[in-house]
């Protein structure tokens, strides 16, 4: 009963994609062949970041844990896809309600066909480079509540999460809602809505859950390979997450894969200097971390600065990114598993600040601090404290709601044997 039960919503789904599927296919644009190319590639690499962030995460933790965040990843990947395609890109990019949310127009992407142009690409194409997004942030959400968090309670989690939380923050600020509609705010390639949304959903679930056992043991990646196999994932992907975001093979595009690796490689250096002055050491996850924290930190400015100011943003962003990790480990009192705020949170809280110093008015149409611009610098530091509080009260919210429900974390003994056995039954490593 218990198949047919949850296979019965999926059965109506399906039934309800094919009868609001348009019977039509008349022309409707002209696509240009390069931006389509291009979009399309940089889709595939935004793409594999998923995977990449299973890894990356996956290899940070006990080896008891390897296979439960593989899982983690994997059902992150099936929810937020059919979750995008029924009624997120609906809600993120189609008409508008308040400010608040589109509306249901576009549900199962009803009326779309296969020769829609969006701008110089196709809207399919548009749809599935957002879905990579969407999948992305999801994921990196899942770090902050790694070795604790039950497999149907985080499942259930993302589902929610993807229509209460992410559309209507994409909507806010690339859908033209709230954000877009009231505040001067810029943001090319998910500042906000990727980096500062997943952290903040992530330090809500932290927060809810409680921190792990003392039988568990914290901060001994079991396989540094591992982690650096999906940091390259992460860091090829990324040129495709910020040299995408403009949609179109251009300068912009260029300019935006040029600074991402100016950013990085500064980060990783600043990261790398203070870790030394620190610690008397630097190691390869203090190498990895502080390049993390640069593509974070240039993520939102990528479309609107050169490299001088992305070698500014890569230097802060490393040193910030240091200490916000340190402080969240040693006296936040919270149990961040996998750094999600200090990384993902904080570095997205500067790149969107920085974003309001450095942009140049030539790439972004308004001009940041630096070049006498103040509306800009305000709008970025009102879409900071917004996301934050939206997207740490919405998550609670759910997560509250969902313990009426379900048992949303392994107790103590679970935690100890790990969720690979307890929870999959499959150990990652028969050796």
């Amino acid at each position: 009963m218990r198949v047919v039960g949850f296979a019965l919503p999926v059965i109506a789904a399906a039934v309800a994609a094919v009868l609001l599927s348009p019977d039509s296919f008349a022309a409707s644009g002209t696509a240009d062949g390069a931006d389509t190319a291009w979009i399309m590639i940089c889709t595939a690499l935004v793409f594999i970041m998923t995977p990449g962030v299973a890894l990356f995460y996956g290899g940070l933790l006990r080896k008891q844990s390897m296979t439960s965040m593989l899982a983690q990843t994997a059902v992150v990947t099936a929810v937020m896809t059919l979750s995008w395609f029924i009624v997120g890109y609906s809600l993120a990019f189609s008409g508008d309600v308040g400010g608040i949310v589109g509306n249901l127009d576009m549900a199962f992407l009803s009326g779309m066909t296969y020769t829609d142009v969006d701008g110089t690409i196709p809207s399919m194409l548009f749809v599935m480079f957002q879905c990579a997004f969407a999948l992305i942030t999801a994921a990196i959400v899942l770090g902050a509540s790694a070795e604790r968090v039950r497999f149907g309670a985080i499942t259930a989690f993302i589902a929610v999460w993807s229509i209460i939380v992410y559309a209507p923050m994409a909507h806010w600020v690339w859908g033209g809602g709230l954000f877009d509609q009231h505040l001067t705010v810029l943001d090319f390639a998910g500042g906000t809505v990727v980096h500062i949304c997943a952290a903040a959903s992530g330090l809500a679930l932290a927060v809810f859950l409680g921190r792990r056992s003392d039988r568990v043991v914290k901060d001994r990646p079991h396989s540094i390979p591992i982690v650096f196999l999906g940091f390259a994932l992460l860091w090829i992907g990324w040129l495709g997450f910020n040299g995408g975001s403009g949609l179109a093979a251009d300068g912009i595009a260029v300019n935006a894969i040029l600074v991402t690796m100016v950013a990085m490689a500064a980060a990783m250096a600043s990261w790398a200097v203070v870790q030394y002055l620190h610690a008397g050491r630097v190691g390869a996850i203090g190498m990895v971390s502080g390049g993390l924290a640069g593509l974070v930190s240039i993520t939102p400015a990528a479309g609107y600065v050169g490299p001088g100011a992305a070698l500014a943003i890569g230097v802060v962003g490393g040193a910030v990114c240091y200490f916000s990790v340190r402080f969240m480990r040693q006296r936040s009192g919270q149990d961040d598993a996998l750094d999600v705020f200090g990384l993902h949170g904080v570095g997205g809280i500067w790149g969107a600040i920085a974003t309001g110093i450095f942009a140049v008015e030539s790439m972004s149409g308004v001009p940041g601090l630096l070049y006498g611009g103040t509306d800009l610098f305000i709008g970025q530091l009102a879409a900071v404290a917004g996301t934050l509080v939206f997207c740490f009260a919405a998550s609670y919210a759910i997560i509250w709601i969902i313990s009426r429900f379900m048992r949303v974390r392994m107790d103590e003994n679970e935690e100890a044997i790990g969720a690979d056995i307890v929870e999959h039954g499959e150990p990652a490593y028969n050796i």
